[in-house]
């Protein structure tokens, strides 16, 4: 019964479950446990959603056959990120198809940027942006830098703002990338950052990759609207389309 009304309802409190099955409070929240373990439900705080699927996602794609993918969400994503940036600040870009709608939206040219994805460093000098990129191997699917050497310069930055791309976001897998060498990369940029900001469109909610790159809880998330009760819940996602 509690994983009919969960799934149907898609969220169910504690309270709501107590009322609907006269149940007491300590019986409803063994049973959310148990069903929580066996995967039949999520179990959050104060209550429970029901499950989602996942696609797993083994493999990187080019920028070119993202690029068009939830086109409109990714700009309004890009457009309210842009506006997070001020005058002074010392900013990193990570390549992706989401950031790349960032830097599309930025007006800001009084602060520094630096970033790992070659097209997005075309278009900042184009802007007239102060721009930085650190030393690497081209990844030519993605025209990102790679490889230890990058890592190795980003390690010596500490920036005041970052955007991050991701190819799959979830409360309990935190943000998962395929690719072992972004991980890395993207890890230490977050961990070097004063305020990180995840951008990545709803679609990547229902996604999971091969490595976790970073807690759910170390980023702003910024995405174009939510669902799911319990990401809302977890106060750390702004709705881009809710902010037009």
């Amino acid at each position: 019964m509690i994983v009919d009304m969960v799934n149907s309802k898609g969220v169910m409190t504690v309270g709501q479950l107590m009322e609907a099955l006269d149940a007491s409070e300590s019986t409803v929240r063994r049973d959310l446990l148990h069903l929580d373990k066996t995967g039949r439900l999520r179990k959050v705080h104060g209550g429970a959603t029901r499950m989602s699927t996942s696609e797993f996602v083994t493999t990187d794609q080019s920028m070119s056959g993202r690029k068009e993918l939830h086109a409109k969400e990714k700009r309004a994503i890009g457009n309210y990120a842009a506006t997070l940036i001020q005058p002074g600040d010392f900013v990193f870009i990570d390549g992706g198809t989401t950031t790349e709608c960032l830097v599309d939206a930025i007006t800001e040219v009084n602060a520094t940027y630096l970033t790992n994805s070659l097209p997005h460093a075309q278009k900042l000098l184009a802007k007239g942006c102060r721009t930085l990129l650190p030393a690497g191997e081209v990844k030519p699917l993605t025209e990102v830098l790679v490889g230890t050497e990058t890592a190795d310069s980003i390690r010596r930055y500490h920036f005041t703002i970052s955007f991050w791309g991701t190819n799959g976001a979830g409360i309990d897998s935190g943000f998962t990338t395929p690719e072992f060498n972004e991980a890395a990369i993207k890890r230490i940029g977050i961990e070097n950052s004063k305020h990180p900001y995840v951008l990545c469109d709803s679609s990547k909610f229902s996604s999971i990759a091969l490595v976790t790159f970073a807690e759910f809880n170390d980023a702003i998330v910024v995405t174009d609207s939510i669902s799911d009760p319990a990401l809302r819940e977890t106060g750390n996602v702004i709705e881009a389309l809710a902010r037009r």
